[in-house]
């Protein structure tokens, strides 16, 4: 039960406008970490799907970079 509640949380998560990448980011990795240590396996590519679907426009530039260049 605590995996699924964990998987929700991560599933809702956004980025919100004010904060910065690193505040995101470490709360997002802090949810996987959690679900991991349940022993549930979150991938990688995963978590940077999430991270590139829910940042704001701001940064919408960067994230066409990234995939084009690193094949996202």
């Amino acid at each position: 039960m605590q995996v699924l509640n964990l998987i929700r949380d991560f599933e809702l998560q956004k980025m919100k406008e004010f904060e910065i990448i690193k505040e995101y980011l470490d709360r997002l990795l802090g949810i996987a970490n959690k679900i991991r240590l349940l022993g549930f396996e979150l991938s990688d590519s995963r978590i940077v799907e999430k991270i590139l679907v829910t940042v704001p426009k701001r940064y919408e530039a960067i994230l066409t970079t990234l995939e084009n260049t690193k094949d996202l």
